[in-house]
């Protein structure tokens, strides 16, 4: 009586364990697949948002607070900066503007979108940046006025547009996108990647419109 009545209990302690071994383990699976839906979700939608609204079809103001139609450089691609002025990456100016004259012809226009954001290194007006790129750095793309690009109700339509469609925001000044001639697909480059490293170069030979 007294080895039966020790071994039952480790037979139902056992069947116990396996029991909550196969709850965790069911537990884990529809946790883990859960998650594999929303980042196929996530995925989706990801590639749907330049489908959706592609990139030259936004209206919307330069440096001056004068309307501007990115629809006029439809069919050419983008490189699309958040530039600064007083940030330790401004001589990216430099390499913007190379990148600027060396492609234009070729189809790459270059926009830059000046913020405040990070640090603070955008504080004057539009007239204000404006003149300091232009005297410093020479620029001669298009700049537009001043945004937000982080998630939030300010958030620049251009920038929502590129974050959902790679992924990914700028953490800091001077982050790029190189958006495809059709306005529909985009590739995100931070601050790192220098405007004339061949990272940037190979993929913006790779998006020229064909000759």
């Amino acid at each position: 009586m007294t080895q039966s009545s020790t071994t039952r209990p480790a037979r139902g302690f056992g069947h116990t364990l396996r029991g909550l071994g196969a709850s965790l383990f069911g537990g884990v699976t529809a946790t883990l697949s859960a998650v594999g839906i929303k980042i196929a979700e996530r995925e989706t939608n990801r590639d749907e948002a330049l489908r959706e609204t592609p990139l030259h079809s936004l209206e919307l103001r330069n440096l001056r607070g004068q309307p501007v139609s990115l629809a006029r450089w439809a069919g050419r691609p983008l490189l699309v900066g958040n530039v600064a002025s007083e940030c330790g990456f401004t001589p990216q100016y430099d390499g913007l503007q190379a990148l600027w004259e060396e492609y234009e012809d070729r189809g790459l226009v270059v926009l830059g979108f000046p913020s405040n954001e990070f640090g603070g290194q955008e504080p004057g007006n539009g007239e204000a940046s404006e003149h300091f790129c232009r005297l410093n750095f020479g620029v001669s793309f298009p700049l537009f006025e001043k945004c937000r690009t982080a998630a939030g109700p300010e958030q620049s339509p251009v920038f929502r547009l590129l974050g959902g469609a790679t992924g990914r925001l700028p953490g800091w000044n001077f982050g790029k996108y190189l958006v495809s001639a059709d306005g529909r697909s985009a590739t995100f480059f931070p601050r790192s990647v220098a405007p004339g490293s061949s990272r940037l170069r190979r993929a913006i030979e790779a998006a020229l419109p064909g000759d």
